[in-house]
């Protein structure tokens, strides 16, 4: 028995720095969570040998420690061989553990051949010592190039994440648009429903503004043989109680009572016409008021022109009782029958002979000009096998920058509450889109408007 010599102390240090170096450098508390706590407690192990080897004065530089640690690092190392490091770590070591236990092995059990092979095994341990340290330096720089790749796939994995939390982020806010966007459509389409209300009782009041000025002159024009017919009936009533009283008498007046006859028959004739004058008011308007029924048919436009013209002059003087205009009529005779929808045509006339009283009755209350006569014109032409109606008046005109907007729907040059901005774009959509004619218009404020109808012939 002998006290541990250096070189026994020595290899207890070795094996204690060989397994705290392999603990940090393949990452046992990682890789082999078991081992850790041990690997730790190295140190107080190897200071139990030592201690123990001086109380029993035994050698520990070889023997079964030196074998056991060895064949403990070597199987740590194969627990994780997986780990690239670790198989180059393994083979680095190899071949110093090997020339260590056999040196160890013939120091005491072949000493005379180890005597002999001294220098042989020093000199190989010595270049196993260099072959370790330098595959531990080549497992070193895998280490950090596995460290790298791991912090590399860390960060990709990292950015993964960022990305695919930014991925449902934008997902919940392009639902969240979709959804606003959905919300957005269905009140625009709400708004759309309530405009298209509005347009068709904007388009219906517009309607019935023009049936209510029809309406007047319809009103005014029949009065005038409603008129006759009355007066004509109270005389014919007074000829036949002077005809009863005539024929009475004892000494009867044949003369006087052939007179009173001939002028009963003069009034019932009168009566008759006026009469039937009334009736072809009647049935011409009825016929007008009717719904459009989208078919052409043969017109006198002249006539058409002409019986409009006068019910919108006593529509207005309906309202207006001191409103007088003068009419200038103008009608080609060669123009004939043209054809056309006489309804929707007629609304056209209507509205511009409407608008045309209005703007001399404005201009006659405005500007009190003296000698001004408010004056509506209409005229009408056969030009190159097309029909051309001309609506003028001597009214306020239109100002330049309005011109281009007046057959815009909903646009108006009236006060609210006078217009609803839909007479001349109805018009002018019944012109150009229903008869393939045109409607232009031509004003100079403060002297006056001509628009002008083209139909084809």
């Amino acid at each position: 028995m002998s006290l541990p010599t250096p070189e026994g102390i020595g290899t207890v240090v070795l094996a204690t720095v060989a397994f705290q170096f392999t603990d940090r450098f393949l990452g046992i508390k990682t890789r082999l969570p078991a081992w850790e706590p041990h690997i730790k407690r190295i140190w107080a192990y190897a200071g139990i040998l030592i201690g123990l080897g001086f109380v029993l004065r035994l050698d520990f530089s070889t023997g079964w420690f030196a074998l056991t640690a060895g064949l403990l690092f070597v199987y740590m190392l194969w627990r994780v061989y997986d780990y690239r490091p670790a198989r180059i770590a393994l083979l680095a070591a190899a071949p110093f553990l090997l020339l260590t236990v056999v040196d160890n092995f013939m120091q005491h059990y072949a000493p005379e051949f180890y005597k002999t092979s001294d220098d042989f095994l020093d000199s190989a341990i010595g270049f196993s010592t260099i072959w370790a340290i330098t595959f531990l330096i080549i497992a070193n720089r895998q280490k950090k190039a596995l460290v790298e790749e791991e912090q590399q796939r860390v960060l990709e994995t990292e950015e993964r994440r960022k990305i695919e939390a930014k991925k449902q982020e934008l997902e919940y806010m392009v639902s969240e648009r979709t959804a606003e966007i959905t919300r957005q459509k269905e009140e625009l389409e709400q708004t759309v429903e309530e405009l298209k209300a509005t347009q068709t009782q904007l388009i219906q009041s517009e309607k019935m503004a023009s049936l209510g000025e029809l309406t007047a002159g319809i009103a005014h024009e029949i009065q005038n043989p409603l008129n006759f017919v009355n007066n004509f009936s109270e005389v014919s009533i007074e000829l036949i109680d002077e005809l009863a009283e005539e024929q009475s008498k004892a000494n009867r007046d044949a003369e006087l009572e052939a007179e009173l006859l001939n002028d009963l028959k003069q009034n019932l004739q009168k009566i008759t016409h006026h009469g039937g004058r009334a009736s072809s008011i009647v049935k011409g308007m009825l016929q007008h008021s009717r719904a459009s029924t989208g078919q052409r048919e043969p017109t006198d436009l002249n006539g058409l022109a002409d019986e409009y013209l006068r019910l919108a002059y006593h529509g207005l003087r309906a309202k207006d009782k001191s409103f007088n205009a003068q009419l200038k009529t103008d009608f080609d005779p060669s123009l004939g029958e043209i054809s056309m929808i006489p309804q929707d045509m007629g609304r056209v006339l209507l509205n511009l002979f409407t608008n045309a009283f209005y703007a001399v009755h404005k201009r006659q209350k405005q500007a009190a000009e003296p000698g001004y006569q408010p004056t509506v014109s209409v005229r009408t032409r056969c030009n190159d096998g097309e029909a051309v109606i001309i609506v003028s008046d001597n009214g306020i005109g239109i100002p330049d920058d309005l011109k281009h907007k007046i057959f815009q729907p909903f646009f108006t040059t009236k006060p609210t509450g006078e217009g609803t901005g839909l007479g001349l774009s109805l018009a002018y959509d019944i012109v150009v889109k229903g008869h393939t004619g045109t409607l232009t218009v031509d004003s100079t404020e403060g002297q006056g408007t001509t628009f002008t109808i083209t139909l084809p012939a």
